[in-house]
């Protein structure tokens, strides 16, 4: 079965390395980027497959025209992966109303508005796929990147709605949220314009392993991760949300480890109870934060 895929954030990275396997695969792919002249190659490549097209995904006509397009052409759409994103980094007192609005509209906003306009067309069929791209911060919060979380976790308290949502229609949805991975993204993530020096305790050394992803030869490639994407759309049984990469698997351990531990002491604290004492503590969330980075995705 020949699938209709429509991915949004293609210029490089995750979203570029996904639609060209998805391509590879034989399936048919509409690669979207603010600027499609980046994906020319990718065309050429695969000319029967591809179809580059213009979309910023806060542009609701963009969207509209986009998801248009996709029945005009294709017939419909079978899989909607929602890999677009932006990065700002900066702490809570740092980041204004207007920069916090810019984040959320592409985080948050903008996949909701292209779920909703793609699940008409899957109800009818009776079949479809939404992937959301998280990231490890859809679960956990890090310091400095407090805009970045908080559409994170949006994005998949949505996700865990919709999926009950539409599970009657025999659609599916997913969130992936992978590891660190070599993308030039790292690198690209913008900053407040307000810096308060004060907070260079507490943000510095996340910052300072954000720009360091790149040149780390040990992370993973953005072809592994659209290989795990691809298996996902195929399989039958998959959790709603997925991990991927094994220093997530890792990362997210330590992470569930803290919140039982947490739990179990905000359990204590109302009951006014002795908490239980473990042979090893969980490490605190900011310990996981300074030995841990994880990836964003691909604008």
């Amino acid at each position: 079965m020949t699938r209709r895929w429509l991915v949004t954030g293609c210029s490089s990275g995750l979203g570029r390395a996904l639609a060209g396997a998805v391509a590879e695969a034989g399936d048919l792919v509409i690669a979207t980027a603010r600027k499609p002249a980046a994906l020319r190659d990718l065309v050429e490549r695969y000319p029967d497959q591809v179809t580059a097209m213009a979309l910023d995904v806060c542009d609701a006509g963009q969207c509209e025209a986009v998801v248009a397009y996709a029945v005009d052409h294709l017939g419909g759409v079978d899989v909607l992966v929602n890999n677009a994103g932006s990065g700002l980094f900066g702490a809570v007192e740092e980041v204004s109303d207007e920069e916090l609005r810019a984040q959320l509209d592409v985080l948050a906003v903008a996949p909701w508005r292209l779920s909703r306009l793609v699940l008409p067309l899957m109800r009818r069929q009776g079949s479809g796929h939404i992937v959301n791209v998280s990231s490890l911060v859809g679960r956990m919060g890090l310091p400095g990147l407090s805009a970045y979380v908080a559409g994170k976790y949006a994005l998949e308290g949505m996700t865990q709605a919709l999926a009950a949502e539409v599970a009657p229609f025999g659609i599916r949805v997913h969130a992936v949220e992978p590891g660190q991975f070599a993308t030039h993204y790292s690198t690209a993530v913008t900053e407040t314009a307000a810096r308060i020096p004060e907070y260079l305790v507490s943000t510095g050394e996340v910052r300072a392993g954000l720009r360091a992803m790149l040149d780390d030869p040990a992370i993973g490639r953005p072809e592994t991760f659209a290989a795990h994407v691809l298996r996902l759309v195929a399989a039958r049984s998959v959790p709603v949300r997925v991990p991927i990469g094994e220093d997530a698997y890792a990362y997210l351990e330590a992470v569930e480890a803290a919140a039982r531990d947490e739990l179990a002491a905000a359990h204590a604290f109302v009951h006014d109870l002795v908490p239980a004492q473990r042979d090893s503590p969980a490490p605190a969330v900011e310990e996981v934060a300074a030995t841990s980075m994880v990836a964003l995705p691909e604008a």
